[in-house]
């Protein structure tokens, strides 16, 4: 079994920073990669960013210039910077894993490893 477990959201005004953070552990054999969502009220839960085991980051274009994803492979770990936040970033963040997992005995490999959600709230 595995799990992850999200840290760091909260109230902030617009143009404020928030630092997410999310631990994973358990039956891991690796993470290929590491991503974070958002799940607006009402809407479904979208990509903000991911990052691969070698390092190579991606972002929703409303991502690009103020956040920055970083992992410690070693630890799995990784974190989201988000800087100049906007009232629309408001949601709540899930960390999602990628990897290769053991279990009963054999590896399996799942996209669908999730944290329980931690809520950002931007205020104008």
């Amino acid at each position: 079994q595995v799990q992850l477990v999200e840290s760091g959201g909260g109230l902030v005004q617009a143009g404020g920073s928030l630092r997410l953070s999310c631990a994973a552990s358990g039956s891991i054999f690796s993470i290929n990669a590491m991503g974070w969502y958002r799940q607006a009220p009402g809407n479904q839960r979208d990509l903000v960013a991911t990052i691969i085991s070698g390092g190579r980051a991606n972002y929703a274009d409303a991502a690009k210039g103020r956040f920055t994803i970083s992992s410690d492979n070693a630890k799995n770990k990784w974190d989201l910077q988000m800087n100049s936040l906007k009232p629309e970033d408001t949601g709540v963040y899930y960390c999602n894993a990628d990897g290769v997992y053991y279990s009963g005995g054999s590896l399996r490999r799942s996209s669908d490893c999730w944290g329980q959600g931690t809520p950002v709230t931007v205020s104008s």
